[in-house]
């Protein structure tokens, strides 16, 4: 009897071994992915987050997971789900956009944190150097304001003879003081007159473009910011309805009918923010690791729309091109 005991009880302890081991076993890694627009607007870069994660080892769902946050575009929600990815004990959180980043630093100084920032992180106070980020935050610099001088000396040589240019920036967005004193310099610089006008809405676009009728420019220049992107569709359309050339920041405009975009290549940066967060996740510290100058300014040009605008793209133009879209 004893002997039959002893063998039972051998048999249920080895069955409950591979539970026991399965709850000894650490929980994986969780990624936080905090973004100020709504989820439908971030695929590319979720999927460039998911390479750059991989270059270093790590696969959704097999050693690691993401938990997906967004603010459509109400940034005071940030603490809040920052917050809620702690409880979800986040090892490492990657954030878009200037304000989501600085949000985001001022809820925790030890999560560690990479960004993809348009301004200067060193002025912006995100890092102490970009050599030596020396805290608990890195990440990968686009250069939106950099490039302010370089949209509008395209923008000239695409349309003959502009003078007065729109510029369409959000008010509530921290890049835009520094955008529109680059604007500033650049049109003192080259003579043309501009006109800014302000949005932090969908009602607020349609209302800017509404003053095209009293007072139309020659051209528009839209400023780099979350919200803009998260209503492209919305600001493509309301160009091409009022016949005016536009210039963005980035090709996810040109890609879908607007006329033509110069900036940093976002799907790079996020693998390269997939790749900081690997290493991170694999004991490197935010503190040690440089910031990222984005490498691919790319200049993106849609034929189709120049057509319908009655433009002819200059050959030299079409010959720096890294993408011309038929």
């Amino acid at each position: 009897m004893r002997r039959r005991a002893f063998v039972g009880f051998l048999g249920a302890t080895t069955a409950a071994w591979p539970s026991a081991a399965r709850a000894q076993q650490p929980a994986m890694p969780v990624v936080g992915f905090i973004t100020p627009t709504s989820l439908d607007t971030q695929v590319d870069r979720l999927r460039a987050l998911r390479e750059g994660l991989k270059e270093n080892g790590f696969v959704e769902g097999e050693n690691m997971s993401i938990a997906h946050r967004w603010t459509d575009n109400q940034i005071d929600r940030v603490p809040e789900l920052i917050a809620d990815l702690m409880q979800r004990k986040a090892t490492v959180i990657a954030t878009a956009g200037d304000q989501t980043a600085l949000a985001a630093k001022a809820v925790t100084t030890t999560t560690p944190i990479v960004f993809v920032a348009g301004e200067d992180p060193v002025s912006m106070g995100l890092v102490a150097s970009l050599a030596r980020p020396g805290g608990n935050m890195t990440g990968v610099n686009i250069f939106v304001n950099e490039v302010v001088a370089k949209r509008l000396e395209l923008l000239r040589e695409l349309v003959p003879g502009v003078a007065r240019v729109a510029v369409l920036v959000n008010p509530r967005n921290t890049l835009t003081e520094s955008i529109l004193k680059d604007v500033e310099a650049a049109s003192r610089a080259t003579g043309l007159q501009v006109q800014v006008l302000n949005a932090n809405s969908s009602d607020e676009i349609d209302a800017a473009f509404a003053t095209f009728v009293h007072r139309r420019p020659d051209a528009i220049f839209v400023g780099g910011t979350p919200l803009f992107t998260s209503r492209r569709v919305q600001l493509i359309l309301l160009a091409t309805r009022h016949a005016i050339p536009a210039t963005y920041a980035g090709r996810q405009f040109p890609e879908i009918g607007g006329l033509m975009s110069y900036g940093a290549n976002l799907v790079d940066a996020w693998r390269q923010i997939g790749v900081y967060t690997g290493r991170i996740l694999k004991g490197a510290k935010p503190a040690d690791m440089p910031v990222v100058q984005a490498s691919k300014l790319e200049l993106v040009i849609n034929l189709q729309a120049a057509r319908v605008l009655g433009l002819t793209v200059p050959p030299g133009l079409l010959a720096r091109a890294d993408e011309v879209i038929e």
